[in-house]
């Protein structure tokens, strides 16, 4: 059998063998990690995926108001200078999108609660040069098609899918992701103990990949 259709395999399992719920669940792709040692070789990675995952809550730090999105002028940042009013403003978020020229000030103000979620823009994806609504566009669009892993512990869990996608859409998703992350792992193959697949609210299935 393929990779693709080990991967098929096991999303046919979990279809078939969870009860359907009155959402539309997250599909989880777990990689259980070998010979890696976390102190020395976590990282954060950015992947793409085919089809979108969600439509994601995402603000900007911009130099003006826009009209696609909700924007924080350098105006509003004292409006955020106690930390709970910080907080409770970045959880109503998925991710922030910046205009280069703000990202010092951002980080000196925004920084120390934006950094410990991974909401803070990076040069990876979040960092606009022009500030134009075409821009903005493709960069939310971007956003909304990508996958971010935070390794920081000898277990990678990253939402890949929702259930409303195909199976052929959910296997390309998590053949993505998979690949991406074989490519990024220290020792590739090796670091690798076993791959699962999971719903929300549903159990685990191995893949036999």
């Amino acid at each position: 059998m393929t990779e693709e259709e080990k991967i098929l395999k096991a999303v046919k399992e979990i279809r078939n063998t969870e009860k359907k719920r009155n959402f539309n669940q997250t599909i989880d792709l777990i990689i259980n990690l070998k010979n890696f040692d976390i102190r020395r070789e976590a990282f954060n990675t950015f992947i793409t995926v085919p089809f979108k995952i969600k439509d994601k809550k995402v603000p900007g730090f911009l130099e003006k108001k826009s009209h696609f999105i909700e924007t924080i002028t350098k105006d509003d940042f004292p409006r955020y200078k106690e930390k709970k009013d910080m907080k409770k403003f970045v959880n109503e978020f998925d991710f922030f999108i910046a205009n280069a020229k703000l990202m010092p000030a951002v980080a000196t103000i925004f920084g120390r609660v934006l950094g410990p979620v991974g909401k803070m823009p990076s040069p990876q994806l979040g960092i606009l040069i022009t500030e134009d609504e075409n821009s903005i566009k493709k960069l939310i669009e971007k956003i909304n098609n990508t996958v971010k892993i935070r390794v920081k512990e000898p277990s990678i869990k990253a939402p890949v899918a929702k259930e409303s996608l195909t199976d052929e859409q959910i296997v390309k998703n998590i053949l993505a992701v998979y690949q991406k992350l074989l490519e990024t792992l220290p020792k590739k193959r090796e670091n690798i103990k076993n791959v699962l697949i999971k719903l929300s609210m549903g159990k685990p299935v191995k893949v036999q990949i």
